[in-house]
């Protein structure tokens, strides 16, 4: 699962954008600082920044200028109030891969971080297989042998999580914090219930339950 660095310090905006890009299967994390930006950035965490320029402590430009600096290649987009064409030269100048003035349409914002995400992989490293079951990462299309399955972007989500790692026991908490990035409630049975899902579309015995440790992809 791509994770997506949201750097902005309007809440209800990160918030949105967080939502958003959560439902469509990302993972994410915010930063409300150009400071927390930089250093997520710089631990390689991200695997795409959606960077607000008017960040407080660093602002974006700089965040971005000494991201390239020291080397990131992560994608980075943009995100402004500011419409001057010399601020989106700047951005674009200083390293940026796309830019996106406010206010913005999510739908558009969706279709730029699959692109410049598909820019990363190359066309390479885009589908995920095991067996008959395979999950295209670009189209978010799953099947098993010739059949198209539908699933929902939770669903896919938590498929693509096991499909990455085949054989290997995920606890329940892994998955909650991988795939839906919050702490639910430890009794919780959120896990269990989309598991069951997966199996109803998949084949209940793909995904083996391992007893007092979690679920593994078999």
């Amino acid at each position: 699962m791509s994770r997506i660095l949201v750097a902005e310090d309007e809440a209800g905006i990160a918030r949105f954008v967080e939502r958003g890009l959560r439902a469509a299967g990302y993972d994410v994390v915010v930063a409300p600082t150009g400071t927390e930006a930089l250093e997520l950035i710089r631990r390689g965490a991200v695997d795409l920044v959606l960077l607000d320029v008017g960040l407080p402590g660093l602002d974006g430009f700089t965040v971005l200028r000494r991201a390239r600096a020291e080397g990131a290649t992560v994608p980075i987009v943009m995100l402004t109030a500011r419409t001057a064409t010399s601020d989106t030269v700047a951005g674009l100048d200083g390293g940026a891969n796309d830019y996106i003035p406010k206010p913005f349409k999510f739908d558009e914002l969706l279709a730029r971080v699959r692109s410049r995400l598909r820019d990363v992989d190359g066309g390479a490293g885009t589908t995920l297989a095991r067996g008959d079951l395979q999950l295209d990462l670009h189209t978010r299309r799953a099947t098993v042998g010739e059949a198209t399955v539908e699933l929902s972007a939770r669903e896919f989500a938590l498929a693509e999580e096991f499909l990455r790692h085949p054989d290997q026991v995920l606890s329940r908490e892994q998955l909650l914090s991988r795939v839906w990035g919050v702490d639910f409630d430890p009794g919780s049975n959120v896990v269990d219930v989309y598991v069951r899902y997966l199996r109803g579309k998949l084949g209940a015995a793909r995904i083996e339950t391992v007893r007092g440790a979690g679920y593994r992809l078999v």
